[in-house]
């Protein structure tokens, strides 16, 4: 249920690297989340035609979504710690970093033929 996606500009790294960035991000967010890791989704697109600040510099949007409720102080750890993995991995500056959050209603989640609603 929870799910990080990321999203930049940069070319991808190699393969073993992409595959040790998403371990990483995955085993973050259940950290985070506080919800078992064999739920949490991690997806990765490099390459991608992006702009922010009307220069193709390079950047990365994030988007982090789960079912129920993240609270403020949840956020704003997780938006430490990705960006801080990012720039590391990527070398995107961490101003250069969007990330959204978003909750889920269980009913709009579905899994193995069904609902977490």
């Amino acid at each position: 249920m929870p799910l990080i996606k990321v999203q930049t500009s940069v070319s991808p790294p190699l393969g073993e690297e992409v595959e040790a960035l998403l371990k990483s991000l995955s085993a973050k967010l259940a950290k985070h989340s506080g919800k078992p890791e064999s739920y949490v989704m991690t997806a990765f697109e490099a390459g991608v035609s992006m702009t922010f600040g009307g220069t193709t510099d390079p950047v990365c949007y994030i988007e982090v979504k789960s079912v129920g409720t993240m609270k403020p102080d949840q956020t704003q750890a997780m938006s430490q710690d990705f960006c801080q993995e990012i720039n590391k991995a990527l070398k995107v500056p961490k101003d250069r970093i969007y990330i959204e959050f978003a909750d889920a209603k269980g009913a709009m989640w579905g899994w193995n033929s069904t609902t977490f609603g």
